[in-house]
């Protein structure tokens, strides 16, 4: 199709790769709470393209926040398809896009069926030429092993998920969709995400990472905090400092500023379940995620006066590889 690699440079939320590719990898992150917190699931939706070409494959992967278990459904590439003008993607007979997810799994062990409507997305935007997303000019450097979209950053649910014949009921839920592509994950992250706190219109997400590059390796952060429809902006690229410190319990002390706020988060893991995750492009690497940990936010103004206090229990944390490296002084 016309114009389909500038399209996709402008909008990271298409399909960026090629299925011909070697090691490489593409997933997008869709994460759904129910109106109760009663149902957490996050569904992982791909494709994995190992470096020798011997392994393609797409896949879709589960993860239940409340159990813990997750599930991963492996396809032939040749089930993977999307579309060239807009989010479209399936895998088999599933469909996933921003506005609809329709699941129909099944292997020896689960069944996964049910179709969830997404309605009233908050979009990432950043301003910048072309809409290069959360990532800024770091989305245009050639060399970085990993590439991260937000795609939404908060949207409505409707609908329901069967899974091994229990109703997850998601009417009236809350959702949040990313996605990450390139060759690995880096060797050490942590990553942070909840849109369900006391005050609706309220969402964050935020990853610290060793990010390698040109014969070395720097630890960089990118994230937002969307509050009273605004976004407020997290970048190494942007005029901002992040100060990360990590107790003994592993509790995430986290405290970032700009010239007009400071936020101070903290963290906590709570029940993880192992993901697959890309090494080369192969799900060969396994890294623990938990979708029930706690996170704290406070948001100050420059004069130090609270803002915003909230706080959850449904949060996504990640504490991957010698997370505690990344600690000390961002900026």
């Amino acid at each position: 199709m016309p114009f389909y690699n500038l399209r996709k440079i402008g909008n990271t939320s298409i399909f960026q790769g090629n299925t011909k590719n070697k090691k490489y990898f593409e997933g997008w992150y869709f994460k759904m709470v129910a109106e109760d917190g009663a149902s957490i699931l996050s569904v992982i939706p791909g494709i994995s393209l190992s470096s020798d070409g011997k392994e393609q494959h797409a896949f879709v992967q589960i993860i239940d926040g409340v159990t813990a278990k997750t599930n991963y459904f492996s396809f032939p590439i040749e089930d993977f398809s999307f579309s060239k003008k807009e989010f479209a993607i399936k895998i088999g007979d599933n469909y996933f896009s921003k506005d609809r997810l329709v699941l129909d799994l099944k292997d020896n062990e689960s069944t996964v069926s049910g179709t969830i409507e997404m309605f009233n997305p908050v979009d990432y935007t950043s301003g910048k030429f072309l809409n290069p997303g959360i990532m800024g000019w770091y989305r245009f450097v050639p060399f970085m092993q990993c590439y991260h979209g937000v795609i939404s950053l908060t949207h409505q649910l409707n609908g329901k998920l069967i899974v091994n014949n229990e109703i997850h009921d998601f009417n009236n839920g809350k959702g949040y969709i990313e996605k990450d592509w390139g060759s690995s994950m880096p060797s050490a992250w942590i990553w942070m995400q909840s849109n369900h706190f006391n005050d609706s219109n309220t969402s964050i997400m935020l990853s610290i990472a060793d990010i390698p590059g040109l014969g070395k390796s720097f630890t960089g952060f990118l994230g937002f905090f969307y509050h009273d429809n605004q976004i407020h902006h997290f970048a190494t690229y942007r005029r901002t400092k992040l100060q990360l410190e990590i107790d003994e319990s592993d509790l995430l002390n986290i405290e970032i500023k700009n010239k007009k706020n400071t936020f101070i988060l903290n963290a906590r893991s709570n029940n993880t379940g192992m993901l697959k995750a890309p090494a080369k492009g192969s799900m060969d690497r396994r890294i623990p995620e938990s979708i029930d940990a706690t996170l704290k936010i406070t948001m100050l103004d420059r004069k130090g006066r609270i803002v915003f206090i909230d706080s959850t229990n449904i949060a996504g944390l990640e504490m991957v590889g010698d997370f505690k490296k990344l600690q000390g002084l961002l900026k």
